[in-house]
């Protein structure tokens, strides 16, 4: 199934049950639309055209949390997935929580940018991380 945005109720379990004293690595997978569909039909481009506008003006919202972007990359394949499973692009932005993560989406600025986001993507997964485990 499709989703390009988070539900309310899925992010605030996901990041009640992430520890908060320490950061959080937020796993993007992305699949861009052929041509970014904008509410108001106003602006041409592609969808990667249009991602490279959101993470351009993003910039700002993510350094003033204190985050960055530590991988980017163009996914050439999937080794263990379902066959129908594709990405364009991977991201890892690090965050140094998820109070952090919680202020940057909240921002006004950022919700401001988010057009370009929703208009690029025709599908995504953002999975939370956190050091640890197994």
């Amino acid at each position: 199934m499709a989703t390009v945005d988070a539900s309310q109720e899925e992010l605030k379990k996901v990041l009640q049950e992430t520890p908060k004293d320490q950061p959080v690595v937020m796993l993007n997978l992305l699949r861009f639309r052929d041509r970014a569909e904008y509410q108001d039909a106003s602006e041409e481009c592609s969808g990667r055209d249009a991602y490279k506008r959101y993470m351009k003006e993003a910039a700002e919202c993510v350094r003033a949390v204190g985050a960055e972007v530590i991988w980017s990359g163009r996914s050439v394949g999937s080794l263990i997935a379902p066959p129908d499973e594709a990405w364009d692009q991977v991201l890892l932005v690090r965050y140094p929580s998820t109070d952090a993560f919680l202020a940057m989406i909240e921002s006004p600025d950022y919700k401001g940018v988010l057009k370009h986001r929703t208009a690029a993507l025709e599908d995504s997964r953002l999975v939370a991380n956190v050091e640890g485990g197994v």
